[in-house]
This record gives structure tokens, sequence and C-alpha cells, in this order.
């Protein structure tokens, strides 16, 4: 069945929530509900499984949020049991819907866990043992516990299942399969997707009972508040547009297509003066939560970012989203502009397209039902200053980075444990994270985000070129950056000479 718009927005009360979540809401500055949230709440609320097809920046995570909150209310877990869960593809989102929901369970006495690759997996399990009744989850950690028996599904009376295409793009239906078939049969299930591939729709098929459908929006609509447009530039140009791009006023986000791609662009733009961090799945967690927290606040305004994570930045008011490297696809491109023009703001989507890219470009516009109007620019000239706001960078190198790689660490190793050396859940530093969700960022190296699908940035000399990036970024699982940097610096350990035949072993990188 499906069910029709209403042409009246109701309020939250008139939705049924209880008087403390509406309160909450209140003192967050939420008083009325988008519309997906007031056409789903009332079916989720009801018990119903609900199949919901949202524009980017239409408040699902309330819709679905808010409503599980309100039917979860005043119950308590039993140990290692909890009642509800909500599935996501990345570890930014699980952080950020974590950050969106805790506070207003808090009202309704709901204890969450976030349950995350690379972050303390003893956490994790002390928490669950001690009784949570919401889990945000990626599907690869959850998998360890639930093999450890640290985590038993049994209990589970509602399931969510966000940017379920994400998940089948990563790889990650097998784990969200079997994570389905061991929760309680007969509870609610929700699926929250921006399009609907046949492997979603085998979820749907599969474990959706007769789901009301609430659609708003065409699946992958450019939204009114979007401007597109396509920038023509010279492959000696490209850089010097790219850091005059970056310098404008306000949240800005670059996307590159690999995680080399990205910090190199980075450290260029630094040293032309622009503050900018990187974010990719090559960096350790806590930098990468760090990172996306100051972007947040205000610390720097320009994120460079690779595909995996456009899908896990959701910051208000970026008002640019710049491809530097066209993205492999239309449903990319929308993923990635997503971005901005969130909750009815304005933004501006620009992509910059080198002479051989502009045939693939257009297809690739055309295929996403956008228009967006090619203007051929040099640095510095009026349309580039018009379209995007662009401002000649200072010239002056920013020195250090800009989110540094480490913070001062306290004593917190368990029984005496070292950094590398530690046993125990906490001994991540010297084996990377079993979550999956790396291994789906690895596809930059290998699959549809990747290397080997040639460059889109070109090849000049002298500037950022797009993704031609050294063989060794396809060996990283979670800690291609560390491998990257660090394991260099350390040659006499690993990879410089030691015994006869010192060379013949490469080091271990999963």
């Amino acid at each position: 069945m499906t069910a029709d718009d209403s042409p009246a927005v109701p309020t939250f009360a008139e939705l049924g929530l209880p008087e403390a979540l509406v309160s909450g809401l209140a003192r967050q500055g939420i008083e009325a509900p988008f519309p997906i949230q007031a056409a789903a709440i009332p079916d989720v609320m009801a018990g119903h499984d609900v199949l919901g097809r949202g524009k980017t920046g239409s408040g699902k995570t309330l819709a679905f949020g808010l409503p599980m909150l309100a039917r979860l209310a005043g119950r308590k877990a039993a140990p290692k049991r909890p009642l509800g869960l909500i599935l996501v593809p990345t570890r930014e989102l699980a952080q950020q819907v974590q950050t969106n929901l805790e506070p207003l369970g808090r009202t309704l006495g709901l204890r969450f866990k976030t349950v995350i690759g690379q972050t303390s997996m003893f956490k994790q399990i002390d928490a669950l043992r001690r009784g949570v009744e919401i889990l945000v989850a990626t599907p690869g950690r959850l998998k360890d516990l639930m093999r450890q028996g640290a985590c038993d599904l049994g209990d589970i009376e509602i399931v969510v299942l966000d940017e379920a295409d994400h998940m089948a793009d990563m790889g990650f239906l097998p784990d969200v399969t079997d994570i389905l078939d061991q929760a309680k049969r007969g509870g609610q299930r929700m699926l929250f997707s921006a399009t609907l591939d046949k492997d979603v729709d085998v979820l749907v098929k599969r474990y959706l009972n007769d789901p009301v459908t609430h659609a708003i929006g065409q699946v992958d609509e450019s939204v009114d508040t979007m401007d597109h447009h396509l920038l023509l530039v010279a492959p000696k140009e490209k850089a010097a547009i790219t850091a005059e791009i970056a310098n404008r006023e306000g949240k800005t986000i670059l996307f590159a297509r690999t995680k080399h791609g990205v910090d190199r662009l980075a450290k260029q733009l630094a040293q032309a003066g622009v503050r900018a961090a990187g974010l990719h799945g090559g960096k350790s967690q806590g930098l990468r939560t760090r990172t996306l927290a100051e972007f947040m606040e205000g610390s720097f305004d320009v994120l460079v970012a690779t595909d995996v994570a456009a899908r896990g930045i959701h910051v208000d008011d970026i008002s640019l989203v710049l491809h530097v490297d066209p993205p492999a696809d239309h449903k990319d491109y929308m993923h990635r502009a997503g971005r901005t023009a969130r909750a009815g703001e304005r933004g501006t989507v620009v992509t910059l397209v080198l002479p051989h890219q502009v045939r693939a470009t257009q297809q690739m516009t055309k295929r996403a039902g956008i228009h967006a109007p090619r203007t051929r620019v040099t640095a510095g000239d009026a349309d580039l200053i018009k379209v995007t706001g662009a401002r000649t960078p200072s010239g002056i190198p920013i020195e250090g980075p800009i989110i540094p790689e480490r913070p001062k660490r306290e004593g917190r190793g368990r029984q005496g444990g070292g950094r590398r050396g530690g046993r125990g859940f906490s001994g991540r530093s010297s084996r990377p994270s079993y979550d999956r969700q790396d291994g789906g960022q690895r596809r930059e190296g290998s699959g549809s985000y990747g290397e080997r699908r040639g460059s889109y940035g070109g090849g000049e000399r002298g500037s950022y070129g797009g993704d031609r990036s050294p063989r060794g970024e396809r060996g990283s699982y979670g800690g291609g950056e560390r491998r990257g940097g660090a394991a260099a610096s350390h040659g006499g350990r690993r990879g410089g000479p030691r015994r006869e035949g010192g060379d013949r072993r490469p080091a271990r990188t999963n």
C-alpha cells in the first residue's frame, strides 16, 4: 500500500509523540516536522513496516528515530540483548545518528551505544553487558560482536536500515541479511534508501511485510535550491582554479576520487594558504571524528573528501560542493551534491571538467536529470568569481596539519599494553578493525571508485591530477593513511634490510 502526502503538516504533538520528545525537539529549535516526518511517523507509531525514499536532507533520521524512541520508551533491555537496532553504512553516519537521537532518547530513559570499527570493542562489549536499549551500528563490527557472543539480537523489536542503497554499493548485503536473520521474528522493519536498485529491492521483498511507502520527491532528483555548473578548465589552470574556489567564503566540500588524491589536494591547498583538511577511510577513527567535528564547528571551512565519505557527511550550511574529480556515475554525483542545499537552504554544485572529460561528464549530468550550464573559465576571471565566489589565496603556506594526526594521549593502556602491543579489546593499533566499512573504502582503489578506472583529474604536472595514486592504496584496510605514512618511517622495523631475504616478505596489510 502507498500513503499519500497530507496537504496540511501537523505538529509533532499531533503526530502522537510523547510530550518529553516534543519538548526536547523544541529545545533544539525544531518546531514543525518535515514532510517525510509528517508522513512516516504515524505509520511507524502504528507498528507498520515502512519503506522510505526521501531526497537528501529531507529529515529521515527523525522520521524513523522519533517514533522508534516513542515505541521503546520506558523499556529496559536485558544484558547483551538490545531492543532496537539502527544499521548504517558508515562510521560517520552512525555517530551523527547517535548525536541526533541520543539526547532525545535520554529524556525517555533509553540508553544508546554506537557500535563501529576503529573504536574500543571492549567499551562496546561492556556497554552491552550493562544493557543498551538502542544500538546504532555498522554491519562489520556488529557481526564481530555477535560472533563473540557479546550481542544477541533475539529481543530486537525494531530494525532500521538507513541508506540501504549505500550498504549495497559497499558490499554489505551478506552481513545485513545475516543480521536481519538473527533479529526477532515478527518485529518492525524500516528501510530508508535514496534508490531502490535490485539489491535493495531484494531486502524489501524478503524482510518487509506489506510496507507503507513514503516517497518525498523523485528518486535521485535534484532539489530546487541546488544550482549546478560545469566549469571547463585547461589542465595547467586546474590547480590554481581549485585553490581560488577553495578560498571562497563559506563552508565548502571538495571531492577527489581516492584517499591519496584527498591527501595530495589538502596538502597543495595548505601550501597555497587555504586551511583545508582531508577526510577518508584511511585515517584513524579518532582523526576522522575530530576533523568532521571541527569542520561542523567552523574551525576551518574547507573539507576534502572521498566518494565513500560523501554519504557520511551531514553538515548544515555547506554552500558549495566542488567535484575536483568528476564522479564515476550519476548516483555518485547526486550523493556528493546532496551535501549542500539541505533542509531548504540554497547550495551550488560545481564540477571541474578537463577537455577529455567533457563528453562523459555531460552524459553523467543528463542521467542525473540536471541542467548544468557549461562555462569556460581561467584563474581569476569574472565568470569563475560569479559562479563560485572564488578568491585568490594568500600563497603563504600553512605550517603543520590543520587537524593533528594524534592528540596528546593520556595513559589508558590496559595491563601495561603499549600503543601497539596491548592485548585484549583495546589493542586495536596493532591490528586493523574488522569492520568491513573500510572494505567499502578500499573499493576506492580497486572497484567502482578506484584508480584502476583511470584518472578523471587529468595528468598535468605540478597540480592535483585526480586519482593516479601509488599501488599501495589497494593494500590498506582501514589503515591506509598510517601504512602509507608512518610505515615508511619505520623502514628499519618492517621494510628495511633485516636479515637475508628480509625483503622477500612484504609487510602485512590486513
